[in-house]
């Protein structure tokens, strides 16, 4: 049997179907919500009252150890409902009425060894009421059939984080009671109120349900995170991806995160004793980043900035790589470039062009280890997986051979054709001292000496 149920991704909640040993309730009639409720955009609780018929075993109190394990998978199973009850010195076993009709539909032949015959079977009347339907069975009851219900939400420590289609903004109070009713530790409940188009790229929030505290303390992939979630950005849907790029970092190795946040990157690998330079433009995450890697006892291994992602190039990580391109051995450790800006992280690669000057790299050794850039990106249309490198390529004014690319990796479906994309490439000498525009110069010059040959072959 299958039950639909909540998918755990890291912060991340998904409507979706599991297998349980027991039977789903909102296949049977009887056990659904009363039909009277569908519609409701106000929640009355009382509505959801409803009194039905369900088979039950009468058991002395004496046999109940002996009869349950035969019954086991026919239990009534809902919130706040105890399939077991105490009536007088007997036992009621309530079960589930879609496998249980009749009394043939039990394992009778063993039940009678342990001396339970028809007579301990019957039916009973219970009254179900709003309590006793989870959050999404109540949802289910309420929304409009016709279109898509609500299939997921985020939470983010006390608050759970909603992205409501125009559809289901009428219902938006009542969706926001029941999450905050049914959810353990829900006090806030927010809608996503506009794109993402403000400069330090945090969620614009419409309380819809609750307090309106948005200072959290959440957990990602075991490291303990705390933050303003009105004011900074923070997407549990990318816990994964975080833990990836972390697992990939050994003591010792260096990154430089860019767009750091509050830390998702950069904490953990402190807390791993890599070398860490992280920036943020925001002033909110950059004190947030420093009070996570305090609160994580990392600061040892972590150098802070709150400046612009380019600035933040051209300065610090210009100088502190320069020190280790010719001061210490790179083929000891890995150097890491994080750029988790999707919307614009892109249009910052030229930064890396022409870093340095041709004279400042000359006395490299001939093995030397040069930084690999993961730089994050949406793409939208059919292809996007080509979309995404030839928006790297232009943007960093480079074409990604095999010598430099390491992988486009698929990190998330963000909208109908519109994914996210992860960039992992390593820069070279080449890069790094020539500038793009004499890059594309010389690609022209190379191209109309090809096209120059070709005429004079023709003649």
């Amino acid at each position: 049997m299958f039950i639909v149920g909540k998918l755990k991704v890291p912060g991340l909640t998904i409507i979706t179907n599991r297998l349980r040993h027991y039977f789903r309730n909102m296949d049977a009639k009887e056990l659904q919500p009363p039909t009277s409720v569908r519609g409701m955009q106000e929640l009355q609780r009382d509505q959801f009252k409803k009194r039905v018929q369900v088979p039950r075993l009468r058991v002395p109190e004496s046999q109940v150890q002996r009869v349950m394990p035969l019954v086991k998978k026919f239990l009534l199973k809902m919130e706040h409902l105890h399939p077991v009850r105490a009536v007088d010195k007997s036992r009621e076993i309530l079960l589930h009425p879609t496998p249980v009709k009749n009394w043939e539909s039990l394992p009778t032949e063993d039940l009678q060894k342990r001396e339970v015959t028809s007579e301990n079977f019957s039916f009973a009347e219970i009254e179900l009421g709003y309590e006793n339907w989870s959050a999404n069975d109540i949802l289910k009851s309420v929304l409009p059939t016709e279109e898509e219900g609500l299939t997921s939400y985020s939470r983010i420590g006390h608050i759970a984080h909603l992205n409501l289609r125009d559809h289901l903004l009428p219902y938006k109070q009542l969706i926001g009671q029941v999450l905050r009713d049914k959810l353990p530790n829900c006090r806030t409940v927010v809608n996503k109120a506009s794109s993402i188009d403000n400069t330090y790229r945090n969620f614009q929030l419409e309380l819809i349900c609750g307090e309106p505290e948005y200072q959290v303390e959440t957990k990602e992939n075991g490291v303990p995170f705390e933050f303003d979630f009105s004011k900074v950005y923070w997407n549990p849907r990318l816990s994964t991806e975080h833990e990836r790029i972390v697992k990939t970092l050994k003591s010792g190795d260096v990154l430089y995160d860019v767009f750091a946040g509050v830390g998702p990157f950069s904490v953990p690998a402190a807390k791993k004793r890599c070398h860490v330079l992280a920036n943020d433009l925001n002033p909110e995450s950059f004190h947030w980043l420093q009070h996570n890697a305090k609160r994580n006892k990392c600061l040892a291994n972590i150098k802070t900035f709150n400046k612009d992602g380019r600035q933040f190039i051209l300065e610090e990580l210009r100088e502190d790589l320069l020190k280790r391109l010719l001061n210490t051995d790179t083929t000891t450790y890995a150097i890491h470039i994080t750029m988790n800006l999707p919307a614009m992280a892109v249009e910052f690669l030229d930064a890396f062009r022409g870093l340095y000057k041709a004279e400042e790299l000359a006395e490299l050794p001939e093995n030397v280890s040069y930084p690999t850039v993961h730089v994050y990106s949406f793409a939208k249309g059919e292809n996007t997986k080509e979309l995404v490198r030839l928006l790297v390529e232009s943007n960093l004014g480079a074409s990604l051979d095999d010598n430099l690319l390491e992988g486009i990796n698929f990190v998330r479906n963000v909208a109908p054709n519109k994914d996210m994309y992860r960039v992992s490439f390593k820069l070279s000498l080449n890069l790094l001292t020539t500038s793009k525009d004499i890059e594309i110069k010389r690609k022209r010059c190379a191209e109309e000496e090809e096209v120059a040959a070709t005429k004079v072959k023709c003649v």
